[in-house]
């Protein structure tokens, strides 16, 4: 399988470098392009792909088959694919967009008919190899074509297939949480300071407490109010802060925000 990446950016570079590192597609199949250039070939020095010299190019080195991911800006896409359609038609290419808010059916709108598109939603977390992305694929694609996307984002954290008009929920839990959980970190830590403690020291101890959490959940198996139970003694001090977080409004706050995001998510798609 080869593989291009047109845009080489964070998101694509962390990709790219994950690939590499577990040796999903040797470096020699991996090609990437950039608008100006530049990061593409820093890329390339550092990982050992290919740098292709405009797009068009990128795809004609992935040939017949190959996998094509678009990492550029959504409002960049129409101006990206539509010059390429023919191409990536006659050369049954996979077309695999990591645009936030553009679905299958408005890609496709920019392609060829029949043109095979898997849709992907990465998170920035892919940047330390912990990523979460959904993936989702047109008509056209088969399950070996989803599968081979879902393994190609496994290399930067864990991907799973999810029905289409589940991303703009995932996108709240997923996409824009990470800013919700740095604020958590950062009141923490703010917090910690009040009561003495090192605003660096306190983030880091913060922070790795929520990594550790998350561990935690994943490989143990165990549900958040279990684990919220296992570290509550009857009268202590977690309680007493449990509860009073509560009070606060803390799970309600949570469900206001994800729903927010949600809420307009629905608003850009309706234009």
């Amino acid at each position: 399988m080869r593989v291009g990446f047109i845009g080489a950016g964070n998101m694509a570079g962390a990709i790219v470098r994950g690939i590499v590192a577990e040796g999903t597609v040797p470096p020699e199949d991996l090609t990437v392009t950039s608008a100006h250039g530049r990061s593409a070939q820093a890329l390339a020095r550092e990982t050992g792909v290919d740098a292709a010299a405009d797009n068009l190019e990128l795809v004609e080195r992935t040939g017949p088959g190959g996998v094509v991911v678009v990492a550029v800006k959504p409002y960049l896409f129409a101006e990206v694919l539509e010059p390429l359609a023919d191409t990536l038609a006659d050369l049954d290419s996979l077309v695999v967009s990591l645009a936030a808010g553009l679905t299958l059916d408005t890609l496709g709108s920019m392609l060829a008919p029949g043109q095979s598109v898997v849709r992907v939603m990465p998170n920035v977390n892919a940047m330390v190899g912990a990523g979460m992305a959904a993936v989702c694929g047109n008509a056209a694609t088969t399950e070996d074509q989803v599968d081979a996307v879902v393994g190609l984002f496994e290399t930067v954290g864990s991907a799973l297939v999810l029905p289409e008009r589940l991303f703009p929920v995932y996108s709240a839990i997923a996409g824009s949480a990470p800013a919700y959980a740095a604020l958590f970190v950062e009141a923490l830590a703010r917090a910690a300071v009040r009561n003495g403690m090192p605003k660096a020291q306190a983030t880091r101890i913060a922070a790795q407490t929520m990594l550790g959490t998350a561990r935690t959940l994943l490989e143990k198996g165990v549900a958040p109010t279990q684990l919220a139970d296992m570290v509550s003694s009857p009268g202590g001090t977690t309680v007493a802060g449990t509860v009073a977080l509560e009070d606060a409004g803390f799970s309600a706050a949570v469900v206001r925000g994800i729903q927010a995001a949600v809420d307009r998510d629905a608003e850009i798609a309706a234009g």
